[in-house]
């Protein structure tokens, strides 16, 4: 079974000899080199361009490799050190170019070749190269080499299946599979196994000897150990405001250990370089500025966090909010965190300053939506607790509360609108109804 990646396979045929490298990053096995190879390869051949001007080459291959004359049993043990001879891929592309007319250049793990900023580059200043290529370390697309690249590096960013994506390929209810979602979240392999027992294993598995590995290997850590406990400690307290000195401070209460809040704040940055965690700051809606600290931190996938709690910490409430920052990730928003300063009378009647919190301000260009994450509200006074925050911003931009029970858009006498989850994630137009 095919998953269909319309949106990311538009956003690719939306850049099409755009002049720039398309450059297509996201956490490993979020499907970019399937996005890239098979979905956005077929297009091509049916919107007619011919196979033989279409070259596909993966850097992490040892069929491809053999074809330009390298060892793969060179690259077995040596890490990131290893790099594939740019002389020999450009022998191959020369040989593999027969005219003048327009190729697509697919390739795969692209940071694995020798001096690939300076190959790129000279495919650019060719007209008749279209370049396409994946990554799953944000590392290659530090400043240092988006300066090289000139300002031609255009991203895109591939999640994990939205809810949308994972629904239109589940056997059940909507119900079913937002419940499934919530636990086993949403990379393609894991939606397309048939038991929990299959889902579970291979999350755990992957997180262990793909994900945490390869931080290890690629920063030279003397053991997990540390990076493996910061971890833990992170997906218990996803969606909730933390900085390194509070993690460092809960390493030594909890863990017994000491870790420097430097250490922590590298540990997490490693795991961003990964596309595993987003650190989301807070935006002082007031003061139109941004506050460093403290952040949230949100997992790329739900399932891997919860595969790192052994499927033990299921919360709903933190989790749906996890599942609505990604998606509104998805859609091509900017996320951050809101905060909005107001002023009450303490119990002396003198004013006190207080900080009130917004899940997410969603901007897009012109539009910007400000969006809370209640998984429940029962009553009255939650709904005011909910809305407190909304009541103290002055502009205009749309105010939305996103509660788990199923339920359309309806709105109150402010203006705010509440709508129900599934209804959300389903409906790409869900924030503009």
């Amino acid at each position: 079974m095919e998953i269909k990646r319309d949106i990311y396979l538009q956003r690719l045929i939306d850049r099409e000899h755009n002049g720039l490298i398309k450059v297509i990053t996201g956490i490993r096995r979020a499907g970019k080199s399937y996005l890239m190879n098979n979905i956005f390869y077929d297009r091509l051949l049916e919107s007619g361009v011919s196979e033989d001007h279409i070259i596909k080459f993966a850097f992490d291959s040892a069929d491809d490799l053999i074809k330009i004359g390298e060892d793969p049993l060179r690259f077995d043990n040596a890490g990131d050190t290893a790099k594939v001879d740019p002389e020999k891929f450009l022998l191959y592309i020369n040989e593999m170019v027969k005219d003048k007319h327009d190729y697509y250049l697919l390739l795969d793990e692209v940071q694995n070749l020798g001096a690939f900023e300076a190959v790129l580059n000279g495919f650019l200043r060719k007209s008749y190269f279209d370049v396409y290529v994946t990554g799953s370390n944000s590392r290659f697309l530090s400043k240092d080499i988006l300066t090289e690249f000139e300002g031609r590096g255009d991203e895109i960013h591939v999640l994990p299946l939205s809810f949308s994506e994972f629904e239109a390929n589940y056997d059940g209810t909507t119900e079913e599979a937002f419940g499934e979602y919530m636990i086993y979240g949403g990379l393609p392999a894991v939606a397309l196994m048939k038991t929990e027992e299959q889902k579970a294993d291979y999350l755990t598995t992957q997180l262990a000897n793909i994900y945490l590995r390869d931080i290890i290997k690629r920063y030279n850590l003397q053991s997990d150990k540390a990076i493996s406990e910061l971890l833990d400690i992170i997906a218990s307290g996803i969606s909730t405001l933390t900085n390194p000195r509070k993690l460092s401070d809960t390493f030594r209460t909890v863990k017994q250990e000491k870790t420097a809040p430097y250490t922590v704040d590298k540990y997490i940055e490693h795991m961003e370089e990964a596309f595993m965690l987003t650190r989301v700051k807070r935006y002082d809606v007031k003061g139109k500025k941004y506050i460093e600290t403290p952040y949230k931190i949100y997992f790329e996938d739900i399932g891997l966090r919860n595969a790192r709690l052994n499927f033990r910490q299921i919360e709903e409430t933190h989790i749906m909010e996890n599942i609505i920052y990604n998606e509104l990730r998805f859609r091509g928003y900017r996320v951050d965190v809101g905060a909005v300063e107001c002023r009450e009378k303490d119990s002396d009647g003198k004013d006190k300053r207080k900080w009130l919190e917004i899940d997410f301000i969603a901007t897009m260009g012109s539009k910007k939506y400000y969006i809370q994450s209640a998984y429940a509200i029962p009553d009255n006074e939650k709904y005011r607790q909910e809305t407190k925050s909304f009541d103290n911003v002055s502009d205009s931009f749309k105010k939305i509360i996103i509660v788990e029970k199923s339920m359309k858009p309806r709105r109150d006498d402010n203006g705010y609108e509440t709508i129900g989850v599934k209804e959300f994630l389903l409906d790409q137009n869900s924030l503009e109804i």
